[in-house]
């Protein structure tokens, strides 16, 4: 009897060890050689890892959020302008004359506006400020050296003026690791897709 009870426990043993093998899936994945081993080779996408943002009252964590929602809207605009000022750049390194150069300027100007002046009036101050940065940060020119560079020095400084009644500086610089660390931060999110 004890023999019958130990071979049917060995034979359920090997029963379902024989089914397990046959619905184990097999994953092929790529391999290297290496003295002679063949070790897998699988190439993992690269994560940023951000640290937890020292937010210490709900005032602090509204304003925050109020940075992520405006650098949202905003960062695209600076990455259209500089796609922008590149191609404005080098169709004018095409065109010989000075005057032909002006006619296009006018001409695009005229365009931009139509196409993006009442997205960027319905702007808000903030939201304004950090384009002005973002545009810095995009291009590597301040917003003043751009207007200079395409419309002139005098149209610069007019536009300088003009800004500085309302409260913005077209010479504001970007500083990634200093006062714009969080829109830094913001952006580097929204690049690999956390926000």
């Amino acid at each position: 009897m004890r023999k019958s009870i130990v071979f049917s426990f060995l034979f359920i043993l090997l029963a379902v060890h024989a089914h397990s093998q046959d619905t184990i899936q097999h994953l092929v994945v790529p391999g290297k050689i290496i003295n002679g081993d063949t070790i897998p080779f699988i190439d993992l996408s690269s994560t940023d890892i951000f640290p937890k943002i020292d937010i210490r009252n709900s005032k602090e964590l509204l304003r925050y959020d109020r940075l992520v929602y405006n650098v949202r809207i905003v960062y695209p605009y600076a990455k259209l302008a500089a796609a922008k000022l590149k191609e404005y750049r080098d169709k004018l390194d095409s065109i010989p004359t000075a005057k032909g150069r002006r006619i296009f300027i006018r001409h695009a100007q005229k365009e931009l506006e139509d196409q993006f002046g009442d997205k960027l009036k319905a702007m808000t101050f903030t939201q304004g400020k950090i384009l002005i940065k973002l545009i810095y940060r995009e291009t590597g020119n301040s917003t003043f050296d751009i207007v200079k560079e395409l419309r002139g020095s005098f149209n610069a400084f007019i536009w300088q003026t003009m800004a500085k009644i309302f409260g913005y500086d077209l010479h504001t610089p970007y500083d990634p690791k200093g006062d714009d660390q969080a829109i830094e931060r913001i952006i580097q999110m929204i690049d690999s897709g956390l926000i």
